[in-house]
């Protein structure tokens, strides 16, 4: 699998841009805010139809402009396809898959799998539970088609009955139908619950070899899923949180309040583990990621790096770049030093200056 071109219009600070791109490392550099992200953010668009930074379509529409088109050639088992991403500021999105359009995001599944890894995801042991959600989600979507349609009718439901549990302030007669989304919402949201344990074990048998190699085998890494509550304990848990729901006028339990808990040496470093702790321990789940995609879909995932070795001391830039020899690769930095210096093989450099990419220099 990789990909061989992106096209954008009015995507960002690009105007218009057509990039083909190898098959193996591919590096954008320049200075910071000339538009590298903004490349790999739209290779990460249109394989999955979101932002890695959670952006709006408004917001990613090159500014005094009406709507955005991507389109990006992708080669997988020795067949072509063509992603057709076109943005606009107050309607959906619409999507082609080589000239047909589809009506949900999940008809995109399969076709392109992506890795992206930037420095904000290095702190993403020490953030907020929300961003480790988020990294589940976005890993067990790529990988399972059923999970999605779960994720996303879960998600609905839960804003319908935090809006029922609003409005019963004013209407306590509507209190009779908490029961019908409740139904709903047990039904979508015990198979999230057993999907993401079953991932985390699976992200364990991974991710334990890859950490105790970044750390010459002095820390052992386990991650334990702490779900908000257990699925055969989801229904007992909703009656029973009912009236402080109605009270707080939201939903307090379910899986959009679980958590992953991160444990070195039997110590949760989410709190008291040190910052070069926490980065080993996010750059060995992005690692783990990849082994992850190529074991299910027997292929390899195409790696998006944003900025990432300039936040790495030495010994994990090295681990990181002999980890990725054999995966496209797309890389921002601001020069190519790093890769100097540790004799990483570039099959193509292009040069971002201010929402403009010059020739490649091979």
């Amino acid at each position: 699998m990789y990909i061989e071109s992106i096209e954008l219009k009015n995507f960002r600070n690009y105007q218009d841009l057509q990039l083909d791109f190898d098959k193996g490392t591919n590096i954008f550099y320049g200075d910071n805010a000339q538009g590298k992200t903004n490349i790999l953010e739209s290779v990460y668009i249109c394989g999955t139809t979101k932002s890695h930074k959670g952006s709006k379509d408004k917001e990613i529409i090159r500014f005094g402009e009406e709507e955005s088109h991507i389109r990006m050639m992708v080669k997988k088992d020795e067949l072509s396809y063509k992603i057709d991403m076109h943005l606009r500021k107050n309607k959906a999105k619409g999507v082609a898959i080589n000239g047909l359009p589809i009506k949900k995001a999940r008809e995109l599944f399969g076709i392109v799998n992506l890795v992206f890894f930037s420095p904000e995801d290095l702190n993403i042991i020490k953030n907020g539970p929300g961003e480790r959600r988020r990294f589940m989600d976005l890993e067990l979507c790529q990988l399972d088609q059923i999970y999605l349609t779960d994720l996303a009718g879960y998600n609905h439901i839960v804003n319908q009955r935090n809006r029922l549990l609003k409005d019963l302030y004013q209407n306590p007669s509507l209190r009779e139908t908490l029961e019908i989304w409740d139904i709903q919402m047990l039904q979508y949201g015990k198979k999230i619950i057993e999907k993401r344990r079953d991932f985390v074990r699976d992200l364990n048998d991974v991710i334990q070899d890859i950490h105790r190699n970044l750390t010459g085998g002095e820390e052992h890494l386990e991650v334990i899923y702490e779900p908000s509550t257990e699925s055969e304990c989801f229904e007992e848990t909703l009656k029973k949180n009912r009236e402080r729901d109605m009270r707080m006028k939201m939903t307090s339990a379910g899986p959009h309040r679980d958590d992953l808990c991160f444990m070195v040496n039997g110590i949760d470093i989410r709190k008291f583990g040190s910052q070069g702790q926490q980065r080993t321990a996010a750059l060995s789940l992005k690692l783990s990621e990849i082994y992850l995609v190529k074991e299910k879909i027997k292929d390899t995932p195409i790696l998006l790096l944003d900025d990432v070795l300039s936040e790495l001391d030495s010994n994990r830039q090295t681990y990181l770049l002999d980890s990725i020899h054999d995966i496209q690769t797309l890389i921002t930095c601001t020069g190519l030093d790093d890769f100097v210096s540790h004799q990483f093989h570039i099959n193509k450099v292009f040069k971002v200056v201010k929402g403009e990419v010059f020739n490649p220099v091979n």
